[in-house]
């Protein structure tokens, strides 16, 4: 279809409505244009650069791990080229089937059975004293909480374009919200899984906030979310020690502290990439901190890597491409030609960034370490898929959105 299709301001563009008779209503027909080039090239160059970067950083440890350096880095490839195909697939079905109420709330209660199986049964796979996985056979296995990621943006998208206009009142604008979050909360701390927790609660209070919840309610019910997190923090307290919680303190606010050596390892080889990096950083390859010093260097701490090898301009030059996919998946939202299309880029948008912010936030030592991955750069194949198939549901909506010539 020709770009001028997509210039016309109005709904004959975006819907061709034909009755089929009285009894039997309306039946929407949406014109499907070309996808939003920017925001595809934008995702392409995070992708090749999350790669390369991610091979880079986790060279030393896949040999050490694997025998061969470029074990990593070729799982890492075959799952991208999974993940593209899924994006292309996403991109040209049309996005309003995942409308439908089975597939909102079938998905999620997938999910939510997924999260249980993490716990309990025979297909739980405990990793490192943690219950994240689920394992079917001898090589699948994957973390539920990415597909649970996935599931809230789209059951919430569809509770906001159902009650939009009544998003302002308290019964629709918060109770729905706060129990199919209360679940997975409860389930994922369980896990345990904070750093997943906190994004999924994030995402949710956000696509309720621009879905039109009161901000009073929202003010009410993160004041309730403080006052749960305290009574936990007192339980463990009780539980552990209090000295336990000191040395979390120190780690976080002097990473260098003697008294918390052995526990701010990471943060502590973390600071020392980023600020051997400079300027103009080592060079690409040139890590030193990725010899076996930085644990997670090709997961949550890849960023730390690439401040090291690109320098401070480089680090600069990846948060501008995190903040222009932002910007351009905002900018799709406010062009979808429905509510439940905007609200499902925004959450789609808010997943990636907010991800972003606290993977960087947590390797430079802003807030404490947390496990938060950075979005097409850190190792993973469960959740590069999922990042990719969720960006060819933006780019659908790119293409029914009404552009400006």
């Amino acid at each position: 279809m020709p770009d001028t299709a997509r210039a016309v301001p109005d709904d004959s563009r975006r819907k061709n409505i034909t009755a089929s008779g009285p009894s039997k209503g309306y039946k929407e027909k949406y014109v499907m244009g070309p996808m939003d080039f920017p925001f595809f090239l934008i995702v392409m160059i995070l992708l090749v650069l999350g790669i390369i970067s991610m091979f880079s950083a986790g060279f030393a440890w896949s040999i050490a791990e694997e025998g061969s350096g470029t074990i990593y880095v070729r799982k890492q490839v075959i799952m991208a080229a999974v993940g593209l195909v899924g994006m292309f697939f996403a991109s040209f079905f049309d996005y309003h089937w995942l409308r439908k109420p089975i597939i909102a709330y079938g998905f999620y209660i997938m999910c939510v059975v997924l999260l249980i199986l993490c716990l309990v049964g025979p297909f739980t796979d405990p990793q490192n004293g943690a219950y994240r996985w689920v394992r079917f056979g001898k090589r699948l296995s994957f973390q539920p909480s990415e597909l649970m990621k996935l599931s809230i943006i789209l059951l919430f998208a569809y509770l906001i374009s159902v009650n939009y206009t009544k998003m302002k009142q308290f019964k629709y604008g918060v109770v729905p919200f706060l129990i199919f979050l209360g679940i997975v909360v409860g389930l994922m701390m369980q896990q345990p899984h904070l750093s997943g927790t906190i994004i999924i609660f994030a995402i949710g209070i956000i696509m309720m906030f621009v879905g039109g919840t009161k901000f009073s309610h929202l003010l009410v019910l993160g004041l309730f979310g403080l006052a749960v997190v305290g009574i936990i923090v007192m339980i463990l307290i009780k539980v552990k020690d209090v000295g336990y919680f000191e040395k979390r303190i120190i780690s976080w606010t002097d990473p260098f502290n003697e008294e918390a050596w052995d526990d701010t390892w990471q943060t502590r080889n973390s600071l020392i990439a980023i600020g051997s990096g400079g300027l103009f950083g080592l060079g690409l390859g040139n890590s030193r901190q990725k010899f076996l010093y930085l644990p997670e260097a090709k997961n949550d701490f890849v960023f730390a890597v690439v401040c090291e090898e690109l320098g401070f301009v480089g680090a600069v030059m990846v948060i501008i491409l995190f903040l222009l996919f932002v910007v351009r998946g905002f900018y799709i939202a406010s062009k979808a030609p429905d509510k439940f299309g905007m609200m499902l880029a925004v959450g789609l948008t808010v997943q990636i960034g907010l991800q972003a912010l606290l993977n960087i936030a947590v390797v430079t030592n802003t807030i404490p370490n947390t496990g938060v991955s950075l979005p097409f750069f850190s190792y993973g194949g469960t959740a590069l898929i999922m990042q990719l198939v969720q960006m060819g549901i933006v780019l659908n909506i790119s293409r029914q959105s009404i552009m400006e010539t």
